[in-house]
């Protein structure tokens, strides 16, 4: 299983890529862990993770093909 992975803002900072594809992961929570495991610094950074254009808070299945968005905090201007 294949996921895409977008990032933005600092997020793109810390993993050098705006783009990216990952395999292996089932859930948001598996994601997470790969991600700390890929990128130390990640987790010192608060962020919203959305699969296919929507925002999740809880453990996600994530299925073959979906998009998933690491989003940094916005702030308003």
């Amino acid at each position: 299983m294949e996921i895409k992975i977008l990032t933005f803002g600092q997020i793109t900072d810390i993993t050098d890529k705006s783009e990216f594809k990952l395999v292996g992961v089932n859930t948001t929570e598996e994601l997470n862990a790969k991600l700390a495991e890929l990128f130390p610094e990640l987790p010192s950074i608060k962020y919203s993770v959305a699969v296919n254009k929507k925002i999740v808070r809880e453990n996600t299945k994530l299925n073959n093909e979906d998009e998933v968005a690491l989003l940094p905090p916005f702030s308003g201007g």
